[in-house]
């Protein structure tokens, strides 16, 4: 009976095939991800030591922009910086206000705050008279560059060209107290302008170039696993057909060494097997021809006895030999049935028997249901009258339920009689094993039906399962599924 994967296994493919495939883009993936970790750590620590240093000497050079216009008369500064900006070369966009502007932040970046904690200390250290300033970094659309309100896109683009920018880049600003009631307004892009995606683990193009390679690492490895799985799936097709009694070419050596050599062992093992039924068919064959003229020959002689009682107690022996022998090739016979598997309709299947039964005074149930199932006919009908047979002589009477059940046909029958213990219940497919009760009910029996059943049942890829019955009695249910399922019949 198979086990179906529980918990996290049901996630995983069920072939082969699948099972290799994820393997392969999982370790892709695990190897990108580590490596664009460590890529990633080490271009991090980069970008700290570089912005640090940008930022100190954008703080020198802030510096000298403060001590600059402190220099200057404040009537000059206006000046100064209307001249700045009509020749556009200056590295700080430059402004006079009379307070300082409130600054909308970026929010909190590592890297943004390294630059900040690193211009701070320089304009304190650069400017010791100058303790009152504030910093921050800005998104350019939302700077407000006067203590009037006014926006950065107010601006003429020959002021701003210096911290515009065709994508948009964090701008530092910085706003430095002259005199009471003078503040020196400046703002500047970082010498690398966008810095904030250095060291950052996924990007853009490293996903870009992620799914490409994954892309193809899985165009290259399915066609691979597949070449690899396929003599694989060709052993596991010549041993369903087989177990199942079907003539089958011997499996091509051809592939990896591994397979060449699963495949010569499975051809020979599949002839050891072959000569091994042929040789128990001619020995059984034998055993009956040869049994049955001394089983005669004591009969005849038993005639012959004048003690009546004497004469009983030879025919009881006799008899009982004879069915030994006869109950041996039976199960030889029921089990090793050649025969192609058809389709079979089950009401018109079942009704037959469930007649033939009523008309030996037994009592049968069973409802039509419309389905079909692809089976060996004589073999379907022995397994299923071994389990009505057993149900009609312990039961007293049966009933016949079919059902699907996902992709399989479940054909119960079930009796009314005491049941079976449930230690017992795996001691019933052993053969000549019969419970107390099955004694009494049938003493002619051999034990060999269900046996025979499972067999029958097994060579068609399914199983018989075997439980007692809520309410009382025994049920048995032959199980055959999926190759062996079809559709309703029409």
């Amino acid at each position: 009976m198979n086990k179906r994967p529980r918990g996290w296994a049901r996630c995983l493919p069920q072939s082969l095939l699948g099972r290799l495939t994820l393997l392969m883009v999982a370790g892709v993936m695990l190897t990108q991800l580590a490596g664009n970790y460590i890529w990633a750590s080490q271009r991090r620590a980069e970008s700290q030591v570089e912005v640090a240093n940008a930022a100190q000497q954008l703080g020198h050079s802030a510096a000298s922009a403060v001590r600059f216009f402190v220099s200057l008369p404040p009537n000059y500064r206006p000046l100064i910086i209307q001249q700045f900006g009509e020749m556009g070369g200056t590295r700080f966009f430059v402004n006079l206000n009379r307070a300082p502007v409130a600054a909308e932040s970026i929010g909190p970046q590592p890297l943004a705050d390294i630059a900040l904690a690193n211009v701070q200390s320089t304009l304190h250290a650069d400017l010791p008279n100058h303790r009152n300033v504030r910093l921050a970094f800005v998104w350019p659309e939302q700077l407000v560059v006067g203590d009037d309100g006014t926006r950065l896109s107010a601006l003429p683009e020959n002021r701003v060209r210096q911290i515009v920018l065709a994508k948009p880049a964090p701008v530092l600003l910085m706003q430095v107290e002259m005199e009471p009631g003078h503040w020196l307004y400046l703002a500047t892009l970082m010498p690398s302008p966008y810095f904030l995606d250095s060291g950052k683990l996924f990007t853009r193009d490293h996903l870009l170039l992620h799914a490409l390679s994954l892309l193809a690492v899985v165009m290259l490895s399915i066609p691979v696993v597949r070449w690899t799985t396929r003599p694989l799936a060709a052993l596991s097709e010549a041993a369903t057909a087989f177990g199942n009694g079907e003539r089958m070419p011997a499996l091509p050596e051809t592939g990896s060494r591994e397979f060449v050599n699963t495949a010569r062992a499975f051809g020979a093992m599949r002839e050891r097997i072959g000569r091994y039924i042929d040789d128990r068919e001619r020995l059984f064959v034998s055993i009956s021809h040869d049994l049955r003229t001394p089983i005669m020959r004591l009969k005849l002689r038993a005639e012959l006895l004048d003690d009546d009682t004497l004469r009983a107690e030879f025919h009881e022996d006799i008899d009982e030999l004879e069915m030994m022998v006869k109950g041996a090739l039976q199960c030889v016979k029921d089990s090793d049935i050649h025969e192609t598997p058809t389709e079979i309709r089950l009401d018109a299947f079942l009704a037959r028997m469930v007649r033939g039964a009523q008309l030996a005074g037994h009592e049968v149930s069973f409802d039509p249901v419309g389905l079909s199932v692809t089976a060996k006919p004589l073999a379907l009908k022995r397994a299923i009258g071994n389990l009505l047979e057993n149900a009609l002589h312990y039961g007293e009477r049966a009933q016949i339920a079919v059902r699907a059940v996902g992709s399989s046909i479940r054909i119960a029958v079930r009796d009314h009689g005491p049941g079976v213990p449930e230690d017992a219940l795996a001691q019933l497919f052993e053969p000549y094993v019969r419970l107390e009760h099955g004694r009494k009910q049938n003493s002619s029996g051999m034990g060999l039906g269900l046996g025979i059943a499972r067999g029958i049942a097994q060579a068609h890829g399914g199983q018989l399962l075997l439980q007692n019955a809520e309410g009382g009695g025994f049920c048995a249910t032959l199980v055959l599924p999926n190759g062996s399922a079809s559709g309703a019949a029409g």
